[in-house]
């Protein structure tokens, strides 16, 4: 059920079904040479659509900017201060809320510490706010399976490499240019540099040559099995 689809009518029949909404979150920001920069959001918004095609479950529309720190340098990163973030994420929920949706899963594609961070100060207010609210603040992290370890030949593959190549391949082959050669950054040890391009050229974070439409189509099986199974879990979850 894509609520932004939707019409009043069906939304409010919608919820003799189930009271469970997922909301995507993301990021638009650099993903090197050959990926869109809304890698991020699109792979999640594509993986929570498909989602609702095997469980009843809401499916609020993205939320598209996020905290990017190490990538806003880079030329067309769209950052957003992390408070600014937790702010619209409770106001979102509340309005869920409002409307009747009690268990909510914050669903991210864009998985930095910042950001995530202020998912979880987000759901920490939520669950102060409301006493019979349910959340679950997630990133593809923790979506992953033993499967989708062996399908990933690259060791700490993390932005723009094997794994988000694979994905959008998988899901828009259109969008993806010629995969660069591998690359990671090499930030000082136990520093905070200021400009992040100065130690990382590309934007990349693993090894894009070694993804595949096969790979990105396997792994969006799998992400959205999982988040399936999430949506069951927690609709019987209670404290």
């Amino acid at each position: 059920m894509i609520i932004e689809e939707m019409s009043t009518v069906t939304f409010q029949e919608g919820l003799s079904k189930t009271r469970t909404v997922i909301v995507p979150l993301g990021a638009v920001e650099e993903h090197g040479p050959h990926l869109p920069m809304n890698t991020d959001i699109f792979h999640a918004y594509q993986i929570a659509k498909r989602t609702s095609e095997i469980v009843d479950v809401f499916i609020a529309p993205p939320l598209y900017f996020g905290v990017c720190r190490s990538t806003a340098p880079f030329p067309g990163t769209i950052d957003i201060r992390p408070e600014t973030l937790e702010m619209l994420i409770i106001d979102v929920v509340s309005a869920l809320y409002r409307h009747g949706l009690r268990r909510i899963i914050l669903y991210s594609g864009h998985a930095g510490m910042n950001h995530r961070a202020s998912m979880l100060n987000a759901a920490g207010e939520l669950l102060d706010m409301f006493d019979d609210i349910v959340v679950s603040s997630i990133t593809d992290g923790d979506l992953v399976d033993q499967e989708f370890f062996e399908l990933v030949e690259t060791p700490g593959d993390s932005h723009a490499g094997e794994i988000e190549t694979s994905l959008i391949m998988s899901i828009a082959p259109e969008l993806v240019g010629d995969p660069p050669k591998a690359d990671a950054p090499f930030f000082p040890r136990s520093m905070v540099v200021r400009d992040t391009r100065s130690y990382w050229k590309s934007g990349v974070w693993g090894d894009p040559q070694k993804a595949s439409v096969e790979k990105g189509d396997r792994m969006m099986e799998i992400l959205t099995k999982n988040l399936a199974d999430l949506v069951t879990r927690i609709e019987s979850f209670s404290e």
